[in-house]
């Protein structure tokens, strides 16, 4: 028996709804499937979609300016959202903890991006930089050399710790690359990781973005999508006919219902079903 579950999601917005279709009500047939968990983890997604937009524009403004200014710029640039939530891009260069500001960009909801000379205040600049220093050494120490490249993403809570996450990025060949994530909670201070929710394959694995197809995200070993697998599907979506993250109990992908509109669909394996897994 199988039970079919459906989130509907309009970009930009977190609106979940379910249906669940069960020709019985026993408890032992209703869903499995830990919606709250993927609605948790898919709300960080929206986010950070968001967030790689914004640095992918700014950076095409950044390209523009002088060669001299350019050359100031070191690894540690991100992204931040102000009191009313208009987003800011910073790149610059960690010396000696110490954040060196080159450029500010703000981008308005129209997306323009202008570069303004506002002032920040530099435990905040100096923080952030040191935290994302702190989860790109770690990173690096835990794959290969040879490994894809990443994207940083940034977040300061509350309390003024810090969440990072670093995903594989589009690399520059068109290759769409899944199998590893790493998602760090880091102290006020930037210095320490407090929690690890890293997790990596035994390999990373790809696709090429063209020509359109369906793929098949293999995640077999994992019960439930995980961050990374949800980021895979809501950001390269355009790019692929359908994408599919195979779980051990379930599988997960989304539909397109027109108007910028996505179903989430997830369907729970029943085990008796005598199906040959997909090859990926």
């Amino acid at each position: 028996m199988k039970v079919l579950i459906k989130f509907f999601a309009v970009v930009g917005i977190l609106a979940i709804c379910c249906l669940i279709s069960t020709a019985q009500t026993s408890k032992k047939d209703e869903p499995k499937f830990d919606r709250a968990d993927f609605s948790r983890k898919f709300e960080v997604v929206e986010w950070l979609v968001e967030y790689d937009n914004v640095a992918w524009k700014t950076t095409d403004v950044l390209m523009a300016q002088s060669k001299s200014e350019m050359s100031k710029l070191g690894a540690e640039w991100f992204c931040f959202q102000d009191k009313n939530k208009a987003w800011h891009a910073v790149y610059g260069k960690l010396t000696d903890g110490k954040y060196d500001l080159v450029f500010h960009f703000v981008m308005d909801p129209a997306s323009k991006i202008t570069r303004t000379t506002e002032k920040i205040d530099q435990e905040f600049l100096d923080s952030h930089a040191i935290a994302l220093k702190t989860a790109t050494t770690k990173l690096a120490a835990s794959i290969p050399a040879d490994s894809p490249r990443f994207n940083q993403y940034i977040r300061r809570n509350e309390d003024k710790s810090f969440n990072v996450w670093l995903l594989p990025a589009f690399q520059t060949d068109g290759l769409a690359v899944y199998g590893g994530e790493a998602v760090y909670e880091i102290d006020k201070t930037g210095g320490k990781i407090t929690k690890d929710e890293s997790y990596f394959q035994k390999a990373f694995r790809g696709f090429k973005s063209v020509p359109p197809r369906e793929i098949w995200l293999n995640y077999i070993e994992q019960e439930k999508p995980s961050l990374g697998a949800i980021f895979f599907v809501w950001y390269y979506k355009p790019y692929f006919t359908k994408i599919f993250i195979d779980n051990s109990e379930s599988t997960s992908s989304t539909i397109n219902a027109g108007d910028n509109r996505f179903i989430w669909e997830h369907v729970e394996k029943d085990k008796k079903d005598d199906v040959k897994p997909k090859q990926f």
